[in-house]
């Protein structure tokens, strides 16, 4: 079983109550907008930390982050990128690549709109975590936490506090 902590459109912002979750998780995804790199080192110094550059990051940050992050953790194909929009919207080659790999769980960002659904015709778990930072129109920053147990998603809490 693996613990996971989900956030996305930090831009550049990271404090304790962030970090409080990072200590907590035996993993941290982050899904773009990273903003200054200082966010995901100081998450790799506690936790193994998987990534992907969104369009706000640096040409510094998309050299050491992929556009897209495709992976397997425990029996649970993951595939996150920045802009991927969402079931019924997906952003422009979106479909080609969930239906080429057929993963069983689809991360975005750049929404800065939590939105957790399931896609019946691609047969996975969408999540978006919102934004953990403090730049954006959103007035509440959000994150995700869940855990995967050998192919099961279960127990998401959502995080949350007032910007």
């Amino acid at each position: 079983m693996k613990k996971i902590l989900l956030l996305s459109d930090t831009h550049g912002y990271i404090d304790d109550d962030i970090l409080k979750y990072v200590k907590q998780a035996d993993e941290v995804w982050h899904a773009g907008d990273i903003g200054d790199l200082i966010v995901t080192d100081t998450i790799k110094k506690y936790k193994p930390l998987r990534a992907v550059y969104g369009n706000i990051d640096s040409d510094k940050a998309r050299l050491e982050f992929n556009k897209y992050n495709l992976f397997q953790v425990e029996g649970v194909k993951v595939l996150i990128t920045h802009i991927g929009g969402y079931p019924g919207r997906y952003a422009k080659g979106i479909r080609e690549i969930l239906q080429k790999h057929h993963p069983k769980l689809f991360v975005d960002g750049h929404s800065h709109i939590l939105k957790v659904m399931f896609d019946k015709k691609n047969n996975l778990l969408f999540m978006n975590p919102g934004a953990a930072g403090k730049s954006g129109f959103h007035k509440v920053r959000t994150m995700l936490f869940f855990e995967i147990d050998v192919d099961e998603i279960k127990n998401l809490k959502v995080i949350e506090w007032k910007r």
